[in-house]
């Protein structure tokens, strides 16, 4: 029995000194009572983040490199668990400019921001930061040209974002700085524009480069936007458009366009595809003489340059051969004759016009001329009526009519015929 006490006293006194353990290292990685169970945290050389420049240049002032913290170290007290659950890229460091109103070296204490942040002690810290009175320069904006364009193609002119820039920094800075330029290289053979996004170095009156590795100048814009439009030179053919009828066909046709050619520029993908320049259209049917004079204007392709400076070109068109003649026919023919109805053609004979070659013309007849009247819109109506007729010609040549023509036609309903009377069953 005693040793049975005894056994059981010994298993409680090493539960309790477990419990204990268990109790003391719970509190030690989440109590925040301070003492004993917190721990602290170092973290050096946070970087620190300004902002409000701009407000601070609107009052003429300026953040000096020379004598401001650009870091800080924080210490950070919590509980082992918070504390190691704090990476350095969790915090943040900011200064802000934009109230600051007086020149010199000052204090300021930045805004520190990371996750739970309630849950640590830290101790205040202040940054050091050095202000001066801002200068002001406007500056021109250079780019030098380097590498060629290919045969056949020629640069337009070179097109920046900023011509000017504006730099900010103490007189004795920014008062050497004449210009600052940049470089556009166009490599071997530009075939097409050349367009890129260009940083630039400070230049004094001599021609000489101002070494700003500092930071102590401080411009408006950081990078300038250089574009070089580089297009080809094409010599394209000038052409009208013809429209053609039977008897009037762009190879009965002689003509000749002045001038013959001109000399356009312009990006080469627009004019890849670019083999010809049509001037305008003609109607061969308005050639009522068989021969004519035109003006038209040239118009460029979009976005394209004409080299040669002329603006207007001249056509002069007439037929090869062309002979006209009035020949008389006697057919005439109804197309879509309305159901129930009969029509009668009260016109006997038509004289009609006829162009195209003097071989094509002199082989038509009346009997190759049938005038033909489209009856589709008269399903409703009786009686007399003129209307319109299309001269088709069947010789075999190519041949055009011209004119309009118009026939007499009567429309009536188709008498009915007398029932028969059926016969009587038997």
């Amino acid at each position: 029995m005693e040793n049975k006490l005894k056994t059981r006293k010994v298993f409680y006194i090493a539960l309790s000194i477990l419990v204990a353990v268990v109790i003391w290292v719970f509190v030690d990685l989440t109590g925040n009572n301070g003492g004993p169970f917190m721990k602290e945290k170092i973290f050096e050389d946070l970087p620190i983040v300004f902002e409000g420049e701009d407000e601070l240049a609107d009052q003429g002032l300026m953040l000096l490199p020379d004598g401001t913290d650009t870091t800080l170290d924080l210490t950070l007290e919590g509980t082992r668990w918070d504390i190691a659950n704090v990476d350095r890229e969790d915090i943040s460091v900011k200064v802000d400019l934009g109230n600051i109103i007086a020149t010199g070296s000052q204090k300021t204490t930045p805004v520190i921001t990371f996750p739970n942040s309630g849950k640590f002690g830290r101790t205040a810290l202040a940054a050091t930061i050095n202000i001066a009175e801002l200068y002001r320069k406007t500056v021109d904006v250079r780019c030098e040209l380097i590498g060629n364009v290919a045969e056949g193609y020629t640069a337009g002119q070179l097109q920046l974002s900023h011509t000017s820039i504006e730099i900010r920094g103490q007189k004795e800075d920014i008062d050497p700085v004449s210009y600052v330029k940049t470089t556009l290289d166009l490599g071997k053979d530009a075939g097409g524009t050349v367009s890129a996004e260009l940083a630039y170095q400070f230049y004094d009156k001599d021609g000489q480069v101002i070494d700003n590795s500092s930071g102590r100048i401080h411009a408006t814009v950081q990078t300038i936007q250089a574009t070089l439009p580089v297009s080809v030179r094409k010599e394209l053919p000038l052409k009208v458009s013809l429209v053609e009828y039977p008897g009037a066909r762009a190879e009965s046709v002689n003509w000749e366009i002045s001038p013959k050619t001109i000399v356009v520029s312009g990006d080469a993908a627009k004019l890849k595809n670019v083999n010809a320049i049509t001037v305008g259209e003609l109607d061969l049917l308005s050639l009522n003489e068989g021969t004519g004079t035109y003006n038209f204007a040239i118009t460029v392709p979009e976005g394209c340059q004409n080299l040669s400076g002329v603006t207007r070109a001249t056509l002069k068109i007439s037929y090869k051969d062309m002979a006209s003649a009035e020949v008389t026919t006697e057919q005439f023919r109804c197309e879509n004759v309305p159901a129930g109805k009969t029509v009668h053609v009260l016109t006997r004979e038509m004289t009609v016009k006829i162009f195209g070659t003097a071989e094509d013309v002199a082989a038509v007849t009346g009997e190759d001329i049938t005038l033909v009247a489209d009856l589709s819109d008269y399903s409703a109506v009786s009686g007399g009526y003129t209307v319109p007729a299309t001269v088709r010609v069947t010789s075999g040549g190519d041949v055009g009519v011209s004119g309009s023509y118009q026939i007499q036609i009567t429309i009536r309903e188709l008498e009915q015929e007398p029932e028969e009377p059926e016969a009587p069953e038997e």
